[in-house]
This record gives C-alpha cells, structure tokens and sequence, in this order.
C-alpha cells in the first residue's frame, strides 16, 4: 500500500446516528421505541434495516429522514444535526437532502407522472421548463419516459413505484430512504424495482437506507443491520 493511499483519511459517515433514544409517552405511559441506536452509513452504502414489526425500523427511518426528532441523541445527515432544525429549516433540508419511496407510492392522483415528479423542484429556483426537463430526464431513467403524460390509475404499481423512485431523486439528494419498496408489489414488479434502486446506488453514487421485511430484498443492500426491540443487533 503507497503512503498516499495511508494516508487518506476515511470518508465521513453521511449518515450518524448518535446513542439515540425514542420515546413516545401515551398518557402517564412511556414508550421507548430506540433505545441507545448508533449507526455510520458512508457515502454511496445501501444499507438495509430489518427485524420484526415494533421493532423501530420505520421510527428509525423517519429519524434519518428529517420526519422525526429523537428524544435524546443525535442524528447527523449530510453534516447537519437534524434534530436542531425548525419546522421550516427541516422542510427546506429534506427537500435539497433527502429522497422519499414509500411502499404505497403517495403519488397524487390528478396529477400526471412528469407533474408528480416535478414535486419536489416547486421548491427549488428552476424555471418550469428546467423542472419538465429534470421531470423527464428521472422518467428516462426509471424506463417510463413514455408514460410522462399519464396519470397514476393509468399505471400499474410497478410503474407507480417507478414514478414514485424518479421523484424522489429528481432534486438530486445525497441519501434516499425507502420504508418497504416492494410490499405492494407482485415478485417480478418487486425485482424490478430492487434492481432499479441497485442502480441507483452503484451509477448514480446514491446513499439508499432501505426498511424491509422481505430477505430476498435486504440481499440486494450492502450491509444488514436488525433491529429488536429497539436494540441494534451485532
């Protein structure tokens, strides 16, 4: 090994989650859903997250996300502690920072593919033609350049799902989150859609922390990670 290559310093984690707790409190009840989380994710990882339902996989996602603030801890992404942020500082990081694939796909209905994937750019200085651009170049990129004019009930839910993924890289995000992509989907749609966000992360350099239940989806991340009870598992 060359004394360059020793000395390169390891990337920062894009992702650092810090002695976390979550707790939620129902009446005089508390709840504590994470419990003392710590999790690096470096650049360009696909990390998945598993373990059984109320395991906090979903609190945990939502807490990377920016939708969450931790009860305790901190939680660093893309070099901000996000549990700092106002409401209004949150929704202007999340919409530069990060990307959202939900299982139920949350597009909205009488708006077009290309509408539904210019979204996230109404919050951005682009003029309308640059969003259509934008728009239209992520279509191309999941496959569905020709499907740009159609609305959602005119598309199957692997097509949705696709949409779906091209909204939420259309504003270029450094880290996407997805909470079970393929629980909606028939087998050959859910490979499908795994191998899109496979690509995603191996030519597009995308940070993808994936939620799933599914094996045969968590083989297609980098690294496991369970979860039980609140706990990460070595």
């Amino acid at each position: 090994m060359s004394a360059e290559a020793v000395r390169q310093p390891a990337a920062a984690p894009i992702v650092d989650v810090r002695n976390v707790r979550k707790v939620y409190r129902r009446d005089a009840e508390q709840i504590t859903v994470l419990d003392g989380i710590n999790l690096q994710v470096p650049p360009g990882e696909f990390v998945a997250l598993m373990g059984p339902s109320g395991s906090g996989k979903t609190t945990l996602l939502n807490l990377i996300a920016g939708i969450d603030r931790p009860t305790s801890g901190e939680v660093v992404v893309a070099g901000t502690d996000v549990g700092r942020l106002s409401e209004s500082e949150l929704a202007r990081w999340r919409s530069h920072n990060v990307g959202f694939i939900f299982q139920f796909y949350n597009l909205i209905p009488v708006l077009t593919a290309q509408e539904n994937v210019e979204l996230p750019l109404l919050l951005t200085s682009l003029s309308k033609k640059e969003r259509r651009e934008r728009a239209l170049t992520a279509l191309k990129v999941v496959g569905l350049a020709d499907r740009a004019g159609h609305y959602p009930r005119q598309l199957s839910g692997g097509q949705e799902q696709r949409v779906a993924i091209a909204r939420a890289f259309v504003a270029d995000p450094g880290v996407l989150v997805a909470d079970e992509p393929t629980g909606d989907l028939d087998a050959k749609s859910a490979e499908e859609i795994l191998a899109l966000m496979e690509s995603l992360n191996r030519d597009f350099g995308k940070t993808i922390v994936m939620v799933t239940h599914d094996p045969r989806a968590a083989e297609r991340a980098h690294t496991q990670k369970h979860l039980e009870k609140g706990v990460l598992k070595a």
